[in-house]
């Protein structure tokens, strides 16, 4: 069986996605040992780049080349509008932080590259570009999910919401269909479209550690 396009890019991106299960923010929440404030600050920056993300989704219904993608795009705006971004409220709102505060928080330095980084390629590159940058999220956050699922549940309530939230199948089978359009819109791609796949899908990836990194060290504008 030859192989799928996408487990050509996880495979390229190993060490990538390594260092994301390897890093003690990720380490931390599976252990429950994760200390509020570093929790709180990503639950704030989370929010701010899943705003983002909800534009990502949008630009990619209406650039779906049939109705049945548009649709399933859709419902992944919707999910991630409605389900993921209310744990997020309730996650804040156990952390006193209210929804004026979410609303208004201002990005780090690498959430507002990271976001500026898809919602460009979603406005300037072709389809299949937009798809394999959207994807590493999605996908990496499953992966991180179950696999933290497989140890013991964290004391902490909220990082035990947080491993549930995405170790949900509902979750994985999103993460799924999104891998697998990657692989039907790289099937028969000319290189250069392949080439261009690769390289949003290694910049996202290298965006997600970072991102765990920002969240770490509740990076902050030098002034």
């Amino acid at each position: 069986m030859s192989e799928h396009f996408s487990d050509r890019l996880r495979r390229t991106a190993e060490p990538i996605w390594k260092a994301q299960h390897a890093h003690p923010f990720v380490r931390g929440v599976g252990q429950g040992n994760l200390d509020r404030e570093r929790f709180e600050y990503w639950v704030r920056q989370d929010y701010c780049f899943l705003v983002e993300y909800c534009r990502l989704f949008a630009l990619a219904a209406a650039r779906s080349p049939d109705l049945p993608t548009l649709t399933r795009f859709a419902e992944l705006l919707r999910a991630t509008a409605v389900t993921e971004m209310s744990l997020h409220r309730e996650l804040a709102a156990g952390l006193g932080i209210s929804e004026a505060e979410l609303e208004g928080e201002p990005m780090a330095p690498t959430t507002q590259a990271y976001t500026d980084f898809l919602v460009r390629t979603a406005a300037t590159g072709d389809f299949a570009e937009l798809c394999a940058a959207l994807l590493p999220c999605m996908w990496g956050f499953s992966e991180i999910g179950l696999q933290l699922a497989l140890g013991p549940r964290p004391a902490d309530t909220r990082l035990a919401a947080w491993v549930d939230a995405y170790a949900d199948p509902d979750f994985a089978a999103l993460a799924d269909w999104c891998r697998g359009l990657v692989d039907r819109l790289g099937a028969n791609a000319p290189p250069a479209t392949l080439q261009a796949m690769e390289a949003a899908f290694m910049t996202s990836s290298r965006y997600e550690l970072a991102f765990w990194g920002m969240a770490w060290r509740m990076e902050r504008w030098p002034a």
